[in-house]
Formats: C-alpha cells, sequence, structure tokens
C-alpha cells in the first residue's frame, strides 16, 4: 500500500512539472544579437542569412518569430546599404507587433534622416 502512494505522489508530481511550448519562435536569435554587438565574428551579410533563417524556420513550425527579429533584420539592412528591404522588414515588425509601432516608426524616421 505504501509504495501505491508513493507511486501515485510521483505521478502527480511528474505530471504538474510539464513545461510550457514557447509561444514565439526564436531559434539562435540570441546568438545573433550577441554577435551584432561583439561586432568581431560575423559580418553584417552572415547575420542577415541567419536571421533570415529563423524566419523560415519559423514558418516551417508554423510558429510565430519572436519579437525584435524583424526590427533587427531591418536595421542590419539598413546598415548594409538596402533600405528597401530594411523598411519592409520593420513595417512587418510593425504590423506582427503593434505595441512597437511607436519606437519602429523612430527607428524607420532615423533611418531615413542618415
Amino acid at each position: 500500500m505504501k509504495k501505491l502512494l508513493i507511486a501515485v505522489a510521483a505521478a502527480a508530481a511528474l505530471t504538474g512539472c510539464k513545461t510550457k511550448e514557447p509561444l514565439f519562435y526564436h531559434g539562435e536569435y540570441s546568438e545573433v544579437v550577441y554577435n551584432y554587438f561583439k561586432a568581431d565574428e560575423k559580418d553584417i551579410s552572415e547575420q542577415i542569412s541567419s536571421l533570415e533563417q529563423i524566419i523560415q524556420q519559423a514558418s516551417g513550425k508554423s510558429k510565430p518569430v519572436a519579437p525584435g527579429v524583424h526590427a533587427h533584420l531591418g536595421m542590419l539592412y539598413f546598415e548594409s546599404g538596402n533600405s528597401e528591404l530594411g523598411v519592409q522588414h520593420f513595417e512587418t515588425e510593425k504590423s506582427l507587433f503593434p505595441e512597437s509601432a511607436q519606437y519602429i516608426d523612430f527607428l524607420l524616421n532615423s533611418a531615413k534622416g542618415s
């Protein structure tokens, strides 16, 4: 009887430990951000490629991309001289995360002004 109670208690405890699956797909986004600030491991084109890959992987997993990925990609495109794609990704970030609109508009105005 004692073994049965221990087994039931253990089963109850283990079912309560189930973790939730993340809402957004992040992939290696934190590594890309780290490399951006470190600025000596990967050049901008490699960072752009990594972020594009994260977006494709998220789509393949039918998960929404994490907040900031499109904004970061837009910033990298502006830095590389491709302002058209920069604007496109900033606008995508705004449409996916409307709460970021004011900040993205600030970034757009700053990028267009420079």
